[in-house]
């Protein structure tokens, strides 16, 4: 059982990371956070709940890492460049100094990676599951992001990485759906993807550039795409051969037919999707090229307020059970 006061706690693994100046060595019951001239703040928030986001016994540093990423995903969706986050940590019975080590260095590491600062936060007991919850602030230039109610007909749609790998990598953590018939490397692959997903923050000055509308994929790519164009007040074609799949998806996909649906429909990609206008669609590919993401154009905006239709190879349209994943 953990021996450290609350005071104790934050002194040690927390404060270490706080190397912002507002946050004052998180000593106070506030920070003061400062936007640089000519930048507007862009705020998300995003928690996570053992047993629904991740497994218990997921590694702790990857816990750390993952909840910053999907906070790290909605600011890149939006155009905005990782400033500073604060961290809420409810911590169950039980709770070992050991964890919370290893919790902190995922922290340290991806705070560096991305230029994220540490602001403060709070920390509390809990009788239920462990919960992390980060409110995440980013910087543009311009007030005017890319939100999802900004698709017009006749814009493409683009998607950044590869979809699905976030839920067949749960499937396979979890031993369920035939995939321990998968090569290894595939696996690991896959339960990688999973357990560290990688928000597209480089993609951010293309978003800003040239999407008309954009968001991340967090609740499966058919669902959230439908979110966008309710938004919109729009509705879309989709080519489903288009979408683009990891070797590892498309080898899962080959031993059960209805993993692709889950790809589609699973959630935990962390990936853009984006509206992008006619006659721009060529330069966010080659300015997405520029700055190291990958980008595939997946459909066309269409009028009209109707669902998306989900085109087979063959032009039948294709009917999913589910959208997304949802907590209700």
């Amino acid at each position: 059982m953990a021996s450290l006061t609350e005071d104790q706690l934050i002194s040690r693994y927390f404060a270490p990371l706080a190397t912002d100046n507002g946050a004052r060595g998180l000593t106070d019951d506030a920070a003061t956070l400062s936007v640089p001239e000519g930048q507007h703040l862009v705020v998300t928030t995003d928690a996570l709940v053992a047993g629904v986001h991740f497994l218990p016994d997921d590694p702790p540093d990857l816990i750390a890492r993952k909840s910053l990423r999907v906070n790290l995903s909605d600011l890149a969706a939006k155009g905005a460049t990782p400033h500073a986050y604060t961290l809420c940590l409810a911590l169950p019975e039980g709770w070992r100094e050991e964890w919370l080590a290893r919790f902190a260095e995922g922290l340290r590491q991806d705070g560096g990676e991305f230029g994220f600062a540490l602001l403060g936060g709070d920390t509390v007991k809990t009788p239920g599951p462990l919960t992390i919850a980060v409110n995440a602030f980013g910087l543009t230039p311009t007030d005017r992001i890319p939100r999802r109610d900004g698709a017009r007909p006749g814009d493409s749609l683009y998607v950044s990485g590869t979809i699905g790998d976030g839920a067949l990598g749960l499937l396979t953590r979890t031993g369920q759906g035939g995939l321990t018939d998968l090569a290894a490397e595939d696996r690991d692959y896959l339960i990688r993807r999973y357990l560290l997903p990688q928000p597209r923050t480089g993609l951010a000055a293309a978003v800003l550039t040239h999407a008309s509308a954009s968001m991340d994929i967090s609740d499966g790519f058919v669902g959230d795409l439908s979110k966008l164009l309710r938004a919109s007040k729009v509705s879309a074609d989709v080519e489903l051969e288009a979408v683009p799949l990891s070797e590892a998806a498309r080898h899962a996909c080959a031993l059960d037919a209805a993993h692709f649906e889950r790809a589609l429909t699973g959630g935990d990609d962390y990936e853009i999707l984006c509206a992008v206008p006619l006659g721009e669609g060529s330069a966010f590919e080659g300015m997405a090229r520029a700055l190291g993401v990958t980008v595939t154009r997946v459909g066309t905006v269409t009028s009209g307020s109707e669902p998306p239709r989900f085109l087979e190879g063959d032009g039948r349209e294709r009917k999913f059970g589910r959208g997304s994943f949802s907590h209700f």
